[in-house]
């Protein structure tokens, strides 16, 4: 009988030492590594979303964006946002074309901040809301 040898697989290098597994697609993936930082995960809003879902991401962001009120170079014109969409949601047929506004200016004034994830958010379903 003969014994054969086995190809010795090569080593993989670390590369950057991240691995991510699962779908892409899935709510929840895996990841290993080291120092992971910065990396951010979003989606689009997709299908219905209900006035009372955005009230409830307009109230979360109003309070990131006081929590975080010193940090911010323009808050002052975040919390004006706010206050368009909130004044904008009580008639919101009339004010379709602000609110379609405010869902493409607000992830570009809040790129970079500590209040990004909340402003993406927001206009994500602003802009879900609308359609």
């Amino acid at each position: 009988m003969m014994v054969g040898r086995r190809r010795p697989e090569p080593e993989q290098g670390h590369g950057s030492g991240i691995s991510i597994g699962g779908n892409n697609n899935a709510p929840n993936q895996n990841v290993v590594g080291q120092n992971i930082s910065h990396v951010y995960q979003s989606a689009t809003v997709q299908g219905a979303v209900d006035v009372e879902a955005v009230r409830d991401l307009l109230a979360s962001f109003r309070a990131d964006v006081e929590r975080n009120e010193a940090g911010l170079a323009n808050a002052a014109v975040l919390r004006a946002m706010a206050d368009t969409v909130d004044t904008s949601l009580a008639a919101p047929d009339a004010q379709v074309g602000v609110l379609r506004g405010v869902a493409q200016a607000l992830p570009a004034l809040v790129a970079g901040t500590v209040v990004q994830h909340g402003g993406d958010a927001l206009a994500n379903a602003i802009a879900g809301w609308l359609s």
